[in-house]
């Protein structure tokens, strides 16, 4: 789908020099000659590598549309992560750099969207956030009673994140995949 270059935002996938790129950031800026510039950071979604490209605002670039499915995380071995289809119960392997980071947070059962284009999968979305248990924590270094501060534990999956000084091990806590950072206690 054929869009003009200024109204794309971040996170939208064209189609650029052969590439399927995701843009990250665009700055629209107005030299003192001529017409109007989309200068847009990019990050190609197969290889990962970044690159800036500049656009004419009224230029047009192909959009790309992502299939966004349902699919339920089963189990992982060797590298490779295998998901269920919640509809049509195909299953699918892929490798663990498809996933990134966030894969350390990946529950046997939980629900990801995995997006592909052309049946090819180029990314899958954790939830927002998951409800872990901490294995081990600190103590609480004395005098330490600052609100901000916090003290290193481990997660059941092996993840270190930084909790504040309450939660003991044994605690749940909900942690963001994102980034890994504690958001509260859990409430069940």
């Amino acid at each position: 789908m054929k869009v003009i270059a200024s109204s794309l935002r971040p996170g939208n996938v064209i189609e650029h020099e052969g590439k399927l790129w995701q843009v990250l950031k665009l700055e629209t800026t107005q030299p003192g000659k001529g017409g109007a510039l989309a200068q847009i950071e990019l990050r190609d979604i197969r290889a990962g590598n970044k690159d800036k490209a500049r656009f004419r605002t009224q230029e047009y670039v192909e959009r790309v549309r992502l299939d966004q499915e349902n699919y339920q995380y089963l189990y992982e071995t060797d590298g490779q992560y295998a998901f269920m289809h919640q509809e049509t119960f195909e299953q699918v392997e892929l490798n663990g750099d498809v996933i990134g980071d966030p894969k350390i947070f990946l529950q046997e059962g939980m629900i990801v969207v995995i997006e592909s284009y052309e049946g090819e999968p180029l990314s899958v979305a954790l939830p927002d956030q998951v409800t872990m248990e901490v294995t081990e924590a600190d103590a609480v270094v004395k005098g330490q009673t600052a609100s901000s501060s916090y003290k290193p534990a481990m997660l059941e999956n092996g993840a270190r994140i930084l909790v504040p000084p309450h939660i003991e091990a044994g605690t749940r806590v909900v942690v963001k995949t994102e980034d890994g950072t504690y958001v509260e206690r859990a409430k069940d």
